[in-house]
């Protein structure tokens, strides 16, 4: 491998398989696989759930992120997704459900919302985050680490879809967060990998193995995200 890396900020879709959650240094997820096409390592950092406001949040309290950033030799933004997802309970008040007590109580929420959510998403509002609020959060996390390194260039993927039945196999928000982000990049001429086509053809492809959860993807689905995000991390290294 080569002597930087490829810094990845991403969420649970850069490193789901078809079965559950895998490694960060697993070659068959989509990361790993781009590193081993350019021969570079990858420092991957991600977590379930995480929207772009998790990924701020990330580069300014964790230390592993501030000891990644000097020896990156390119930035992959791989999240975004999770905040075009319907919420019809706030964000805030949504994340607060894991600390109900007593276990009783916690549990009857969760079920309830786990029961309108599929029942509410179709509305697509509100959402997990706005898409202003989220173009906002990607241009605050590039300016923080252009601060650090104005040289390190910068890939944008843009957000995949779904087919979940949590969900209501919604997605409305979707297109108005890609456009948000999108316009965002084109303002600081950051290219971009869109996701949209490869996953919407995954999901609908019943020879495809995704996850059941209708969300992650298959080891299928990563080796054709790699394929489309290799050549726009080649370029950004020349």
């Amino acid at each position: 491998m080569g002597d930087g890396s490829i810094l990845v900020l991403g969420d649970s879709l850069a490193f789901y398989g078809e079965t559950g959650g895998l490694a960060a240094d697993d070659p068959a997820i989509w990361p790993n696989l781009v590193g081993s096409e350019l021969g570079r390592d990858v420092e991957l950092f991600a977590r379930i759930g995480w929207t772009s406001r998790d990924i701020w949040w990330a580069i300014t309290q964790d230390p592993r992120v501030w000891a990644a950033v000097p020896t990156a030799e390119v930035l992959v933004l791989a999240f975004g997704g999770m905040d075009s997802l319907p919420s019809p309970l706030p964000t805030a008040l949504r994340e607060q459900i894991r600390y109900l007590r007593p276990s009783r109580l916690r549990q009857t929420v969760r079920a309830a919302y786990g029961a309108l959510q599929p029942r509410l998403s179709p509305l697509g509002w509100p959402m997990a985050l706005p898409p202003a609020q989220t173009a906002g959060y990607f241009e605050k996390i590039r300016g923080a680490l252009a601060h650090l390194r104005p040289d390190l260039p910068v890939v944008v993927c843009l957000p995949p879809t779904h087919d979940s039945p949590y969900y209501g196999h919604a997605h409305p928000g979707r297109i108005a967060t890609a456009v948000a982000i999108e316009r965002w990049a084109a303002e600081h001429g950051l290219p971009t990998v869109d996701f949209y086509p490869i996953t919407a053809e995954a999901f609908a492809d019943e020879t495809v193995e995704m996850n059941p959860d209708g969300i992650h993807w298959g080891l299928e689905a990563h080796r054709r995200i790699a394929a489309a995000v290799t050549p726009a991390v080649r370029a950004a290294l020349r």
